[in-house]
Order: structure tokens, then sequence, then C-alpha cells
């Protein structure tokens, strides 16, 4: 955490304690670190601790930093086996602390950067990735409409939308021509598998970092991040994910690439699809390679717009510069992936 804050503590605890029955400041303001979009802080106070977070100050794309959908979707989790944490309160009045945002319960959970897990044991690492992996199927098997999620997103066509929605948001963030960014934005749209019709709730960033642990058992005890949920295709999300299988270990992107799985205890991308279709009930996943190549392409047009962000002064993290240049390598390796096949 870093004890920099640009939020006025007693205009948030005089609206807190009027908004949110029992809460009481007044209020010591921390803001982690971690993250590239939407800033988080930690708020100790009489009655607890809680975690806000908010919009990011400045201009920003049409419908990113969406915290009132985030707010919505762990609200309507909260009833269901996927855990979260407890949404309290959302405020849309920009005057209270400049910008939107809502309040959360505090999680203590553990929290892993690197995906070899090196912190846990070598016989224990496999658990850890058989609970991201029971979760994500538990959460793309939710009923929407029985929690009342079920216009949450449009239904069908969803890689068909989200190729238009994020060639246009990368293009909106350019700040340079990147050829591949360009091939795939031609590519894409012409290898569109037919629509199938499944439909659930997707994360849209469904990665190691977002999942706080138990602090000693390989339990989640809240998905985080849900800024970019929607209703969607659910092989995005294992795609999603996957990618760290072939993203290097070393420098930013924090993969698992050039690593011996094997001897670190660790699932293959392939033994970790197939437990996903064991629990899903599939025999397999066709177009494996388009919705990995479509996944490269979104995180490299997300972090287009982390770089974008950091060079106008709005980045919510420290690192987004370094974070922002990797929207050249990712769509490289999209590219590398569509041209071997593999």
């Amino acid at each position: 955490m870093t004890n920099t804050v640009d939020i006025d503590t007693g205009s948030l605890t005089a609206y807190l304690e009027a908004a949110l029955p029992g809460f009481q400041g007044p209020i010591a303001l921390e803001k982690f670190a971690g993250g590239q979009s939407n800033p988080t802080y930690r708020l100790r106070t009489r009655s607890g601790d809680y975690v806000l977070r908010r919009k990011p100050a400045g201009e920003l794309l049409k419908s990113a930093h969406a915290i009132d959908r985030e707010f919505r979707v762990m609200r309507a989790l909260g009833k269901t086996g996927v855990p979260v944490a407890e949404a309290y309160h959302l405020c849309e009045d920009a005057s209270i602390i400049g910008s939107d945002f809502y309040l959360m319960s505090y999680v203590e959970g553990r929290v892993f950067w690197d995906p070899a897990l090196p912190d846990i044991e070598r016989d224990r690492r496999r658990d850890y990735y058989d609970e991201m992996n029971r979760v994500l199927a538990a959460m793309h098997c939710i009923d929407v409409d029985a929690v009342g999620l079920g216009d949450y997103g449009r239904a069908g066509n969803y890689f068909e939308r989200q190729i238009a929605r994020w060639s246009r948001q990368y293009l909106a963030s350019e700040t340079e021509s990147i050829e591949a960014m360009n091939q795939l934005i031609a590519w894409l749209p012409q290898q569109l598998p037919e629509d199938d019709g499944r439909i659930s709730l997707v994360h849209g960033d469904y990665r190691l970092d977002n999942f706080l642990f138990h602090p000693t058992e390989p339990r989640i005890l809240a998905v985080v991040d849900w800024e970019l949920s929607t209703l969607g295709h659910p092989f995005a999300d294992l795609a999603y994910q996957c990618m760290q299988w072939r993203m290097p270990h070393e420098g930013t992107m924090h993969g698992l690439g050039g690593l011996d799985r094997r001897a670190l205890g660790l699932p293959t991308e392939a033994a970790y699809v197939e437990d996903y279709c064991a629990r899903m009930g599939l025999d397999g996943i066709e177009y494996w390679n388009f919705y990995l190549a479509f996944s490269f392409f979104r995180l490299a047009a997300i972090v287009q717009g982390v770089k974008k962000r950091a060079l106008e002064g709005n980045a919510s993290s420290t690192r987004a510069l370094a974070v922002g240049e990797l929207a050249r390598p990712l769509s490289e390796m999209a590219m590398d992936l569509i041209e071997r096949g593999n």
C-alpha cells in the first residue's frame, strides 16, 4: 500500500455515516499500489475495515471504469457460491470525493502474483489451480436470470461484439502504430467461429492476482476486479487465464513460459482445460487457438489504454507505463500463435 491519498476524508466520512447504517468514522485511508484501472483504497474506521473503489480522474473512454456494474454483479453474486466481497454501498454523486465510488467489505486474503507459486509447497500447488478452475466453472454455471443478471449484457455474437469494441478502444488510445495489432484487427473478424449459443456471466479479467486466497488453504475467499464482467461466452474467461501458460515468466508478464511445470508441480494448459471441460460437461473445445488469439488481442488493447492514461497522467498504478508497453509483445504473441497454429 501507499499512503498517498487524493480523497477528502472529512467529506467521505460525513457522507458514509449518513448513507451506511453502522458506519463510524474517522477514516484512515490507504491506497492500494497494485492495479491498473480503478483506484482502490483501504478504509480503517471505528466500525471496521472497508475497501473503496472509485473511477479514476480525467477524461475516460466510453464504457470504461464502470464501477456501477462492478457493484451490481458483486451484490448479485453474494447470493451464490461464487466468492466475492460484500458490496455495501454505491455512490454516484461525484461531488463527494470527485468521482463515483462504491464501498465493500475488506477481505483479509492472500494475493499471489507469480503463477509458479514459489511460496506454496510443491505438492499443494496443483490444489490452488484446481480451486481457480472450480470457481471459474461455478461462475459459468450460474443461472443469470435467477440472480437478477439476465440483462447484464447482450445475448449472442459475443466475440464479434468484443472484437469491434476493443478495436475501437485500442484505436482511441493508440500512441504508435503496432503492425501486429493492425493485423489482428483485420484477422479476427474473418475467423469468427459460428455462435454456439453459450451465454454465461464472464469475469473479463480472470487471472491469479484477482483472487484473494485463504491465508493457509487453497480456497478462494473473494474474486475481485469485476469491472470488465458481462454476459458473454465462457471460453473467453478460460482462454484469458490460459494465456499465462504462454507468457514469459521473466519480466512484466509473470507467465509460466520457459518453466518446467512438471517439476514445479503445476498442471499443463491442456490438463487445466480438460479439468474445466469435465466440470462443465464438455468433450473438448474447438477453435481453441482463436480464443487464445482473441485473448491476447483484447489484453493488448486493455494495456494500450493503460499506457494512454499513464502518458496523460491519469493512471492508477506507478507501473502503468511499463504495463502499457506490453501491447506490442502481446499482439505479436497472438500473431505468432496464429501463424504457428498451436
